[in-house]
């Protein structure tokens, strides 16, 4: 054996007495009890009151460019939806909820969006999303929250105007109108006749959020919407029709007259399908639709035109020109088809045919040709 080799326990032993001695510093050592130190663990609601701290500070015009995504906005988000496999607590719901409605959060949120980074913006659009169906002693406290402080919507809504931040407001919009006092505000506000408007954006993906919006506005709570058309007919269908269903953009074309369709088909709106489907001007509107060259929309115009047709209280002048325009119709009818093969669209269709056979002219002065002919 070399001297060399008898030397090397020599060493490991001198390294081994040198680790013992260490072991105690670091032990003894700040960093390595932290180490050790099991993390503290947030509450929801400190979660919360952590939040608002940091909306406070962006509010009061503090510069957002060096925030990421935010571990806190994040860690919200994760306690509403669940983390990876895990499920939702309800009572950590609960008491988030709780927290952020009991104080100024959602104002400080909706205003601090925008300085907000994308990702951290989307996330902060799907727990607002999420409150609004979170129930305290089943409570929905977000509808009391919102009922106090209705000056929120006119903010969400005014947020389209901007393209860079219009489709996280918009979905937030979207769930606050789930609360029907929230509606029924958006409905008697002078904001609703921005949406004819905010509808025809050049951005797609905007407009597409604002049909869907509007859509949510008109079709949720039935008795608010049947209540808002009865006293609001005159200039809210005399927009909808001027703005959006003779509108030069197709996709505003073709959002409005499905959204037509669905208001009038509503049992609740019987009173306001009668007035639409008796006017003149609304048939020559929905024939010139019916002549559209996208499917979809002929399709769409198509189950608004038959509730115009199986009235059984047209007005003379409206029966006079289906008469004069008879063999027109039909041959255009007959033309007409889905795409897929429908038994039921197509008895549909014969009767919606039959009615039109029948009708006879009134003594009433005939109201002449609806449309110029329609090439078949």
């Amino acid at each position: 054996m070399s001297a060399e080799e008898n030397d090397q326990p020599l060493r490991r032993s001198g390294s081994s007495l040198n680790f013992k001695k260490l072991v105690p510093k670091l032990l003894r050592s700040g960093s390595m009890k932290n180490l050790f130190k099991p993390k503290k663990h947030r509450t929801p609601a400190e979660v919360v009151r952590q939040t608002r701290e940091l909306l406070l500070y962006l509010d009061s015009g503090a510069d957002a460019g060096r925030f990421k995504r935010d571990p806190l906005i994040r860690e919200q988000k994760g306690i509403l939806y669940g983390v990876e496999d895990s499920e939702p607590v309800a009572k950590a719901c609960a008491q988030l909820t709780q927290e952020f409605f009991s104080d100024d959060t959602l104002r400080l949120l909706i205003s601090c969006l925008p300085k907000l980074n994308f990702e951290t913006r989307k996330d902060a659009a799907q727990i607002v999303a999420n409150l609004q169906r979170q129930q305290v002693q089943l409570r929905l406290i977000a509808s009391d929250y919102l009922e106090a402080n209705l000056h929120l919507i006119d903010q969400l809504i005014t947020r389209y105007e901007d393209s860079a931040i219009a489709l996280h407001f918009g979905a937030i919009l979207r769930e606050c109108i789930r609360h029907q006092v929230v509606a029924r505000y958006a409905l008697k506000s002078q904001h609703v006749k921005k949406f004819f408007d905010y509808m025809q954006l050049p951005t797609f993906d905007v407009a597409s959020d604002v049909a869907a919006t509007f859509k949510e506005l008109m079709t949720r709570h039935k008795s608010t919407v049947a209540e808002f058309l009865a006293a609001n007919y005159g200039w809210f269908f005399a927009d909808f029709n001027s703005k959006l269903l003779i509108s030069s953009i197709y996709i505003t074309r073709r959002y409005a007259v499905k959204l037509l369709g669905d208001i009038l088909l509503d049992r609740s709106n019987t009173g306001v399908m009668i007035n639409y489907v008796s006017s003149k001007d609304n048939m020559r509107v929905l024939m010139n639709l019916r002549r559209e060259s996208h499917k979809s929309i002929q399709v769409d115009a198509y189950r608004v035109f038959k509730l115009l047709v199986c009235n059984q209280n047209k007005p003379p002048d409206i029966i006079n020109i289906l008469c004069a325009n008879k063999s027109k119709l039909f041959r255009f009818l007959d033309a007409f088809n889905i795409e897929k093969e429908d038994e039921l669209f197509e008895a549909d269709k014969a009767q919606v045919m039959k009615e039109i056979e029948e009708f006879q002219s009134t003594p009433a002065a005939c109201s002449g040709l609806l449309f110029k002919p329609i090439v078949v």
